[in-house]
């Protein structure tokens, strides 16, 4: 036995996994140190703006979205690439924009690694989606949906998600 499966661990936590194309995942990252980064708002402003960018998703589908003040919540569905190559993607990107707005030229944003959930088939889009959207709610940052700016979600279309 490896000493990755050993010890408890990113590595040993990933092994086994995949992703599926066409597949729904809830994908959670948090700031490195559990830092409130996003309180400033031109950070999460910043990061917001690039999470609504259509080629930082390329063929997956982006469901919903929050930014807390410490993580972020995303619920994507995967076109033809694989979850950590899509997680790391998202990582970096917000991360190169979140040093950029916050002024730093070093350390990290994001704590190594995420937490990732496949929808199982009996689980609903919308709902999964409406209980990211209430994290806000639960966390005591706004009193209702509308009232926090940082999250969205594809169904904003005329569609009501609550």
């Amino acid at each position: 036995m490896d000493n990755d499966a050993k010890r408890p661990g990113h590595r040993a936590l990933r092994r086994g996994r995949s992703s599926l194309p066409g597949c729904a995942y809830l994908l959670t990252t948090v700031c490195v140190r559990r830092q409130p980064l996003f309180r400033d708002w031109p950070c999460a402003s910043a990061v917001a703006a690039t999470l609504a960018e259509t080629r930082l998703w390329r063929d997956a589908r982006l469901e919903c979205w929050v930014l807390m003040p410490d993580h972020l919540h995303v619920l994507v569905t995967l076109g033809n690439e694989v979850l950590p190559k899509l997680a790391c993607r998202i990582k970096a990107v917000t991360s190169r924009e979140a040093s950029r707005a916050l002024e730093r030229t070093r350390g990290p944003v994001w704590a190594r690694g995420y937490h990732d959930h496949a929808l199982r088939r009996e689980e609903d889009l919308r709902t999964v989606a409406r209980y990211l959207i209430a994290n806000p709610l639960r966390a005591g940052l706004a009193a209702a949906p509308g009232d926090y700016p940082f999250w969205n979600a594809r169904w904003l279309d005329g569609a009501d998600i609550l």
